[in-house]
């Protein structure tokens, strides 16, 4: 049954749930003090009656909101450009907001940025960026729609247990970096990496359990540095300094990678035929000389799937939590070579070669 006119359906609604016109209205509008049973009741008057509740507010608005990031970063453009796709494609606007915040603030005391106060003219949020559970709890607080892109979400994976989240599966993707790196014959393989970060540790997650699974030693050298390039130039010349015999290096993102190539390069050591390097992320790895083994992840799907979960919310407030990870792609280049297993002939000597 659709909703006919305005004041039809919230009579009806209202009728079935034993509360006030005005209530209901409240409900339909998002206001998050009314009580959780009497929106529930409201709600679930509204499915028994086959009325659509993802048409009643006429505003067709979504937020992307890029948390504690740059604005131009190589990666999150690619979610925004995606997201704004696909909202036109289903007939909904967005609004792009930049968002900086403290993961340290307690959630009561965190600050929304004004116009997403006003659901009335926001109906959900997508949160991109690098994400902290305060905000998370706020947005939550507040009834306020909201999926988030769970990589870069920075607390314990319970944040996110009953949240709409989209993954891109890094860890898989490490792990299967990792594996390739060992099926060349690498057996002293460093990370490097700030794995602080969330993206980071998920990558370094895929990455020791595939050493685990082979029997090899764990080889991290990390910093605190939030300038990826930065971070695997340091990690590289401490790898070097450190550890002599190692053969290969796996990046957490590429532009450690970028990092990573300057060492090397600034130590004398050739890509790939004195240390084979390998990325994550795919966003700069095409760019680089040689051009970098790295994972491929899909910064379009997570675009389309972020903005497809809160339209699912909208429609169906009493969805269950929708999780869902898209896959990554082992993409082979030039930065990465096997090592030889053929034994190196001997050495003749004086008399050997001179009576042959």
């Amino acid at each position: 049954m659709a909703l006919k006119g305005q004041k039809t359906g919230l009579r009806e609604i209202a009728n079935a749930a034993h509360v006030s016109m005005a209530t209901v209205s409240r409900v339909l509008n998002g206001n998050s003090r009314v009580d959780p049973l009497i929106q529930q009741a409201v709600l679930d008057a509204a499915t028994n009656l086959g009325i659509d509740l993802s048409q009643w507010n006429k505003t067709k608005s979504l937020a992307f909101v890029l948390s504690n990031r740059a604005m131009l970063h190589a990666f999150h453009s690619r979610i925004l450009v995606a997201a704004e796709a696909h909202c036109a494609a289903n007939g909904w606007d967005m609004v792009f907001l930049s968002f900086d915040y403290s993961p340290h603030i307690p959630w009561r005391e965190l600050h929304l940025p004004r116009i997403l106060q006003h659901q009335g003219v926001v109906r959900a949020v997508i949160l991109a960026g690098t994400n902290s559970a305060n905000l998370l709890q706020l947005l939550a607080h507040k009834s306020i729609n909201f999926s988030v892109l769970g990589n870069n979400v920075i607390g314990a994976p319970e944040d996110l247990r009953n949240k709409d989240v989209v993954f891109s599966d890094d860890i898989q993707g490490g792990y299967d970096m990792t594996q390739c790196l060992i099926s060349l014959g690498h057996r002293s393989i460093g990370f490097v990496g700030n794995t602080q970060l969330p993206w980071f540790a998920r990558c370094f997650a895929g990455y020791r359990r595939a050493l685990d699974e082979a029997g090899i030693s764990v080889n991290l050298s990390t910093t605190n540095s939030e300038d990826d390039a930065e971070s695997g130039y340091l990690g590289a010349k401490s790898l070097l300094a450190n550890q002599k015999s190692v053969t290969a290096i796996l990046a957490g993102n590429d532009q450690t990678a970028h990092g990573v190539y300057k060492a090397l390069r600034d130590s004398g050591r050739r890509i790939p035929d004195d240390i084979s390097v390998a990325g994550c992320d795919d966003t700069v790895g095409a760019w680089l000389h040689p051009g970098l083994t790295t994972t491929r992840e899909f910064p379009e799907q997570l675009g389309k799937q972020l903005v497809q979960l809160a339209l699912n919310r909208i429609a169906k407030p009493d969805l269950e939590p929708q999780h869902i990870t898209v896959p990554t792609e082992l993409v082979k280049r030039d930065s990465c070579s096997s090592i030889s297993t053929t034994p190196e002939p001997p050495v003749r000597t004086v008399s050997e070669v001179a009576s042959a």
